[in-house]
């Protein structure tokens, strides 16, 4: 893959930092740096440590589904894929007014940010 512009026929959310653009897994940087930093949302299901990290995942994951809900959503991949064994592409998803909606995520305390080798807490605090 390229950098540039992804058309999405379908945009759906997998959890609050990874969408399914036409049946691929993306995950949001918000416009972050690939592999330096990027956006980190709690884990979902089995995957979060606890029960308030499942329960914010399921308000983050909300959160998102609304954002994707607009009209006029451009996705930009960055050119790079993450290093998990799906291999997603990581990207930018802006909205019409050109806001970033990882940033969005970050700004209103549904994401934080994420860093290598950094695992945040959503448990405690």
């Amino acid at each position: 893959m390229i950098a540039g512009l992804i058309i999405c026929a379908s945009l759906t959310v997998v959890d609050g930092d990874t969408v399914k653009c036409n049946g691929q897994n993306m995950r949001l940087l918000g416009e972050g740096v690939p592999f330096i930093s990027g956006i980190d949302t709690p884990e979902i299901g089995s995957h979060a440590k606890c029960l308030k990290e499942r329960k914010l995942a399921l308000i983050a994951k909300g959160r998102l589904r609304e954002l994707l809900a607009e009209k006029g959503l451009r996705v930009v991949f960055s050119g790079a894929i993450d290093g998990t064994p799906s291999h997603r592409p990581l990207v930018n998803i802006y909205r019409k007014n050109g806001e970033e909606i990882g940033k969005k995520l970050l700004k209103e305390g549904f994401a934080r940010t994420w860093r290598p080798k950094q695992r945040n807490d959503w448990c405690t605090g």
